[in-house]
């Protein structure tokens, strides 16, 4: 079962957003809706501000900051979801996705590759395979007479 939407926001083992610190703003969504198209605010947006969050350490600011500086307007990222007709669904995909672009955010680069090359016996190898296939296609032609 999913965590309570008012609850705080555990985004990795090493992260929490507290609860206190998530802007949630309510508005009417388009799409589907029957009756209560018109009436309910189903649409959410979640918004976390990355320069005043109380649990993040130096390096992580620097780095959510960097990374999502053009996604984020003033520190402040937001997100927004109306995919279904029930607000307390929007508001748990909200949070999911919140969390997932924290987390994706902050892991680290992956290593750079070192480029490599085959080795003599790599390259003998491979011709050696190819002069070995040409010559069975060979094989497979008319008898000559």
């Amino acid at each position: 079962m999913a965590e309570p939407v008012d609850s705080d926001l555990q985004v990795n083992s090493r992260l929490l957003v507290p609860a206190a610190e998530l802007g949630w703003r309510f508005s009417r969504s388009g799409g589907p809706g029957g009756q209560g198209v018109n009436t309910t605010d189903s649409r959410v947006e979640l918004s976390v501000d990355l320069n005043t969050l109380s649990t993040l350490t130096d390096f992580q600011r620097a780095r959510l900051l960097l990374r999502l500086e053009r996604r984020a307007v003033d520190g402040v990222v937001t997100i927004a979801a109306s995919e279904t007709r029930s607000q307390l669904r929007n508001r748990e995909a909200a949070r999911a996705r919140m969390a997932m672009l924290l987390a994706d955010t902050l892991t680290p680069d992956a290593p750079k590759r070192r480029p490599t090359k085959p080795s003599k016996r790599a390259k003998q190898r491979r011709v050696d395979t190819k002069v070995q296939r040409g010559h069975t296609k060979r094989l497979r032609g008319r008898p000559e007479e």
